[in-house]
């Protein structure tokens, strides 16, 4: 069999996303492991290290368009900038794509997906999202929403849906998701991998609650500081550890305010991820919606039991019910808490769960998730 020659399309690798990690995760296992040719084309970040380490074999392309200067720009200056980079994009991605001769070019569906299908190159189209369709360019959450804004997004998801049908497959993280993308008849489910499986696990026994992500609304840590003030009444002696990167100050207005400032710390993001799980019992997942959920994968390969909302989509897919973790209403502040609570006092089934824990995710080990990947990039370059 020939070897296979991928081109990713993405906006950049310099900062610190779940995308950009889950990517470099894959990109480094199929050019060291399955012998693959990968590409990843950028648009943005030229003279910006990748955060996260690649292997010397990827080839990086930047075709130096930086849309990231479109941001903080009046609203026509921007549209006007846009429309004009998009044609300088779509120009030198087709030069790009004739150069390098790929079997297989992934969108990730970012500005690339306007008019990929219509560059024939010969290569395999693939689209690869990572959040889930109800949250993707969402506006519901933003502050000033309006008519106008209401109708160009109406107008962009019809735009998109006629793109994707073009797609030779359409890659998506979860069977739920799969459900709400309807009009689509080349949607696959391939799961987010493990970045890790460490042999250093946690014996469940230190008082900690962990939970890890961007301090932003779609985490819900305002919904997880909120349950915290109950649990703390309970249980005064355990502490909740939080780390992630951005703005902090209105979460910790709230622990303030909740008198938690002795047992909620919020601490940054951190290298050593797998050490802090280590020192923890408990992992709680407090989004109003995921991707995925790679963090309950993340802790429950530490041997930590999740206690997650049952929010869209992700958790339903990865913890199995009162076997490897607990889910929760989503919404549920009362619940959360009761359920942390329960395993806080039931030291046995805390240990238990996690022991399974770290069984039951081994699913999503890079091997085989890659092996997933493997099928279908053998089945489409093929068709080709």
């Amino acid at each position: 069999m020939k070897n296979i020659k991928i081109a990713y399309c993405l906006p950049s690798l310099y900062i610190s996303g779940g995308m950009e990690r889950v990517l470099t995760i894959k990109a480094n296992y199929f050019v060291d492991i399955l012998g693959y040719e990968i590409y990843l084309i950028l648009t943005d970040g030229k003279d910006k290290q990748p955060y996260y380490p690649l292997s010397p074999k990827i080839h990086v392309i930047n075709l130096n368009i930086n849309f990231d200067e479109l941001w903080n720009k009046p609203f026509l200056q921007k549209t006007q900038l846009y429309l004009n980079k998009q044609r300088v994009y779509r120009k030198k991605l087709k030069k790009c794509l004739f150069e390098i001769k790929p079997d297989i070019t992934v969108s990730m569906l970012r500005r690339e997906i306007n008019f990929i299908n219509s560059i024939q190159d010969g290569s395999a189209k693939i689209g690869e999202i990572h959040i889930n369709k109800d949250n993707f360019r969402d506006f519901k959450n933003e502050s000033n929403v309006n008519f106008t804004k209401k109708v160009i997004s109406r107008f962009w998801m019809k735009q998109l849906i006629k793109e994707l049908k073009k797609l030779d497959r359409f890659v998506v993280l979860t069977n739920k998701d799969k459900e709400k993308w309807m009009e689509l008849k080349n949607t696959l489910v391939i799961p987010n991998p493990l970045p890790f499986y460490p042999e250093l696990i946690s014996d469940n026994s230190n008082k900690v609650v962990i939970a890890v992500g961007r301090y932003v609304h779609e985490k819900g840590f305002d919904r997880l500081i909120l349950a915290w003030s109950y649990i703390h009444k309970r249980h005064p002696d355990w502490r909740l550890h939080i780390y992630g990167d951005g703005p902090k100050e209105q979460f910790l207005e709230q622990i303030y305010s909740l008198k938690l400032e002795n047992s909620c710390i919020l601490k940054g993001s951190v290298s050593s991820i797998v050490e802090k799980y280590c020192e923890s019992s408990i992992f709680a997942l407090s989004s109003r919606f995921e991707g995925f959920g790679l963090v309950i994968c993340e802790a429950m390969a530490c041997g930590l039991p999740a206690v997650a909302f049952d929010c869209p989509w992700g958790p339903k897919e990865i913890i199995k019910d009162g076997i490897d973790g607990l889910l929760v209403e989503n919404g549920n502040i009362s619940e959360l808490a009761d359920k942390i609570c329960y395993l806080i006092e039931h030291e046995d089934i805390r240990k238990e769960m996690g022991k399974q824990a770290r069984r039951n995710v081994e699913r999503f080990k890079i091997e085989n998730i890659a092996l997933q990947w493997e099928k279908l990039f053998n089945e489409i370059s093929s068709n080709k």
